[in-house]
């Protein structure tokens, strides 16, 4: 797998200039839509693609304004019509203490699951999809 870089703009914060909760799982959906982009490739395939089944989340810590992070993503496990796979996010540039760091702010294991969005049935993995996630 592949890593995949964000910067924290005033945008992706709260009042307080720490990230919203919630963009850390967006930051781990553009971190697998890249691993295809990365490829010349689409995260879908015609009317397929992959949804969201289930999602272990971990807070660790607080990124903030200007911080740079890093979604490491990882395979745990690929099924027929599904995978698992490990999203942690580290903050490698720490922009309030001016310094490099790698220190662990989010952890997530993210199921998807293959689903033929046009019948909204769960479909089997495509080869191509396949050889892209391992």
């Amino acid at each position: 797998m592949q890593n995949y870089q964000v910067r924290i703009y005033f945008e992706d914060t709260d009042c307080g200039q720490i990230v919203y909760h919630t963009n850390y799982i967006k930051y781990c959906e553009r971190a697998r839509s890249e691993l295809f982009f990365s490829q010349g490739l689409k995260p879908f395939l015609g009317d397929s693609g992959f949804v969201l089944k289930s999602l272990k989340a971990d807070f660790c810590s607080s990124a903030r304004l200007g911080d740079l992070l890093e979604v490491r993503s990882e395979l745990k496990e690929m099924k027929n019509a599904s995978v698992i796979m490990q999203q942690d996010i580290y903050r490698i540039y720490n922009a309030l203490e001016n310094r490099q760091c790698d220190e662990l702010v989010f952890k997530g294991e993210i199921t998807l699951a293959f689903v033929d969005v046009k019948n909204g049935k769960i479909a089997k993995i495509p080869q191509q999809m396949r050889e892209v996630l391992v």
